[in-house]
Order: C-alpha cells, then sequence, then structure tokens
C-alpha cells in the first residue's frame, strides 16, 4: 500500500487529489489548518482508505515532523499543495506589507522546502514531489507580486531539487483556473462560479503520479490531454 503526504487536503485540490488516491488504494496523511472541515474530510476518504489526518500549519515545525512521523519509514509521494494567497484585495508590491509577504514566502516556499527535506530520506528510488504552482509564477499580473514570485521560487526549487535527485520525480504543477476557496479570495465579490471545480485537474495530476513523464513543470490539463490522445491511438492500434 503506497503512502502519500498531501497538504491542504481538507477542501479543493487536495481534497479532490485524496479522493482519486483513495479509490487506488494509497494510504494517506493529510492535514489543514482547519480541524474540522479536516475531520470532513477525513471522513469521506477513509471510506476507501486508510487516512491520517493531522490539523496544523504547515509553517509549524513540529507539525511537519507530526506529518513525517505518520507517515511511517517510506513515503511515495508528498504534494505540497497548501498555500496562502495573501492579503485580499492584494496589494502591490510597492505597498506590500512586509510581514505578510513574509508569511507569504513562509508558507508556500519555505514550508513546502522543509517538508521535502524531512521527506527525501524517506523516498524510495522513483519517489514522487508534487508541488502546486500557478500560471501566476510566469505571468506579471498586477497585484500578485507576492503569490507569484513565491511560486517562480517554488518552481525553482522544484528544478534544483530534480536536477540534485534524478532518482526522484520532482513536478511542478499548475492545475489552472478553478473554482476554490484560495481563487474567491483572489477575487473577492465576484462571481468564479464559470471556474471548472478542482475534480476536473485531478487527472493531469494522476497521470503524472501514476506514469513515468520526467521531473518537470506541467500544466494539468495538458498532461491529461496528452494521455488522452495517447489512449485512444492505443485503442486504434
Amino acid at each position: 500500500m503506497p503512502t502519500a503526504i498531501i497538504t491542504g487536503a481538507s477542501r479543493g485540490l487536495g481534497r479532490a487529489l485524496g479522493r482519486a488516491l483513495a479509490t487506488r488504494g494509497w494510504r494517506l496523511v493529510i492535514d489543514a489548518r482547519g480541524a474540522q472541515p479536516l475531520e470532513q474530510a477525513a471522513r469521506e476518504l477513509g471510506r476507501a482508505a486508510e487516512v491520517i489526518a493531522l490539523a496544523g500549519d504547515v509553517a509549524d515545525a513540529r507539525h511537519r515532523d507530526e506529518l513525517i512521523d505518520a507517515a511511517g519509514p517510506s513515503v511515495d509521494l508528498l504534494v505540497n499543495n497548501a498555500s496562502v494567497l495573501g492579503p485580499s484585495p492584494q496589494p502591490r508590491l510597492a505597498s506590500y506589507p512586509s510581514h505578510e509577504f513574509e508569511h507569504v514566502y513562509e508558507v508556500n516556499v519555505l514550508a513546502p522546502l522543509r517538508l521535502i527535506q524531512l521527506a527525501v530520506p524517506r523516498l524510495s528510488d522513483g519517489g514522487t514531489i508534487v508541488n502546486v504552482t500557478s500560471d501566476a509564477a510566469v505571468e506579471a499580473y498586477e497585484g500578485w507580486g507576492g503569490y507569484g514570485s513565491a511560486k517562480a521560487a517554488l518552481e525553482q526549487l522544484s528544478a534544483v531539487l530534480a536536477a540534485e535527485h534524478p532518482e526522484l520525480r520532482v513536478y511542478a504543477v499548475d492545475p489552472g483556473d478553478m473554482r476554490t476557496q484560495l481563487h474567491q479570495e483572489a477575487f473577492p465579490g465576484e462571481d468564479i462560479s464559470d471556474r471548472p471545480p478542482p475534480e476536473d485537474s485531478v487527472p493531469g495530476l494522476l497521470a503524472l503520479i501514476e506514469g513515468v513523464l520526467p521531473s518537470g513543470r506541467y500544466r494539468a490539463a495538458e498532461v491529461a490531454a496528452l494521455v488522452s490522445r495517447a489512449e485512444g491511438v492505443a485503442a486504434l492500434s
């Protein structure tokens, strides 16, 4: 039974991915800051798989130790999904409060790196790290300087880690626009009901986790389309 750690798994993409992995027989260690939503997610996912749910903040060192200890001596997959947007509405960089900026980097960059540092000794050859990123990491959107630059830093960490650990698969994955709480926070007061649900991004993530694509940056929708085309060709041959 493979073991996965998924941060930020009480809702959105983390919960949707956890649901898919649970039905595939994965053992899950999940976390979120909110204890009640996490408990609800654990009850749902626990109907299909063994689930250990630990409420806490990934920016807290003790909590990260708890996640790794709960996973046990062998980790097959680490998904750094937990993120914070920062202030909403988002300020321009010239007036971005320094303490808020530091918090965005603490959660979105430093915490994933520190969790990776704990997990790497337990990842066997072929083990997988998925760092969830955003198009804001590569596009210069006005008002997205904090979140976007943090995700850009996470992507570079992913690339360097892949170069240093060729025995692992390290992915920076852009799931695309999703109808999530974080996305709503980014557009306060706007109707985001036209955005696709996070479940639509899961097939691309699964294709990376279960496939053999090399380490790198991927868009979930493009990976899913690539796999679909390959399956179609195989069916015709």
